[in-house]
């Protein structure tokens, strides 16, 4: 298996409330079956009812509300764009959950929740640089 993510898939709870947020970053998504689908650099974004996505996943949704274990991040070039993007996911409707500020690694970050809980990092490091397309480069950290 390649060590490569194309695709997140988020399970939503209204699919057409989360489009519009999306957008409203400057997302576009294109529909297809009640399913959005938005380019998001190297890989893809994906909106979908939650019901749907947890029954062809095969596990129950048992609807409690909380942290899901997963956050998606979103790096950038620089502390700048942290705080724009921060600020107009705030404008768009998310809640932020912790503002920017410096990290213990260097580095400068902030998370928001989107309009179904779903936390996402932004955040410049750095130590991990970014090709013009958006794409990110791991540095070698050495072998262990």
């Amino acid at each position: 298996m390649e060590p490569r993510v194309s695709l997140i898939t988020l399970g939503v709870a209204d699919v057409t409330r989360s489009r519009e947020f999306y957008e409203r970053l400057g997302w576009v998504g294109q529909e297809v079956q009640e399913t959005v689908f938005v380019q998001a650099g190297a890989l893809a974004l994906v909106l979908w009812s939650r019901e749907k996505l947890a029954a062809d996943v095969g596990i129950a949704d048992d609807g409690a509300d909380g942290f899901g274990g997963i956050a998606l991040a979103h790096n950038v070039r620089s502390n700048e764009e942290v705080d724009e993007i921060v600020a107009a996911a705030h404008a768009a409707g998310a809640i932020v959950t912790k503002p920017p500020d410096v990290t213990f690694y260097g580095g400068y970050s902030g998370y928001f929740t989107d309009p179904d809980g779903h936390a996402w990092e932004i955040g410049h490091n750095p130590g991990f640089s970014l090709a013009p397309d958006g794409s990110i480069t791991i540095p070698d950290f050495g072998s262990s």
